[in-house]
């Protein structure tokens, strides 16, 4: 078996941190948390990890600053966060070495593809095998229900069911982490790109909308289960009928 891609997350938000670092481990990264710039130059030396999600901003040292510090030693590649739309801090950052950078607010499935160009790119010491981690797929099928995500189409029984893009994008998710708990934080960091604030039903509301779509009845369903206290479970045996 491949060893898990070693992913550093460098990010002084500890809710957004938290929330990348789970998001990731359930994508099956092997994954290390850093509040402060400092403390993580010489881990990112000595271990050389594969990739690094570097903040620009840090309460000790800023992003461009570590990422020109350690590109003579790094082999690996490093991926900027900022939550500026300025110019000059995307293009300071690809020359002094960083590979790309995301702008806040983050949606994680975007980091995802994101890590996964970056882990395909050729030149890279400790680059994952093109085998090792497939591309995801873009159909999904669970019974009488088909997703495509590229078309973002929804048919069940064989007939269309037209959804919101939100709406699709969390059917999506849910689908494509069968038989996993997914928390609220994790779906609205996904599908809204904010943090969720314990309040917010807007993922809630959704997943009893998709309900009502798709014949899972909001009172007793059966197919996408609220798991209580810690979120919602995508059920792939349940869409057979």
């Amino acid at each position: 078996m491949s060893p898990k891609p070693l992913l550093f997350i460098v990010e002084d938000d500890t809710k957004l941190r938290q929330l990348l670092s789970s998001y990731f481990r359930e994508q099956d990264f092997d994954v290390r948390e850093f509040d402060h710039g400092e403390s993580a130059i010489g881990a990112i030396l000595s271990e050389q990890p594969n990739i690094v999600m570097l903040d620009l901003m840090l309460p000790d040292i800023d992003g461009l600053t570590i990422c020109r510090q350690i590109r003579p030693q790094f082999s690996g590649k490093v991926l900027m966060l900022t939550a500026s739309d300025d110019d000059f801090d995307h293009v300071a950052a690809l020359e002094i070495g960083a590979d790309d950078f995301v702008t806040k607010p983050i949606k994680p499935r975007v980091l995802l593809a994101r890590l996964r160009a970056l882990l395909r790119r050729e030149g890279s010491g400790n680059e994952m095998p093109e085998t090792s981690k497939p591309e995801p797929a873009s159909v999904l099928t669970f019974g009488n229900l088909s997703l495509n995500n590229a078309r973002k189409w929804c048919e069940w029984s064989g007939e269309h069911i037209a959804l919101s893009d939100s709406e699709f994008d969390l059917l999506w998710l849910l689908a494509a982490s069968a038989d996993e708990v997914l928390s609220r934080e994790t779906l609205t960091l996904a599908v809204r790109g904010i943090e969720y604030d314990g309040l917010d039903r807007t993922v809630d509301n959704k997943v009893v909308s998709l309900r009502k779509k798709l014949g899972d009845n909001p009172s007793s369903p059966h197919r996408i289960l609220t798991v209580r206290g810690k979120g919602y479970l995508f059920v792939p045996d349940a869409w057979k009928e």
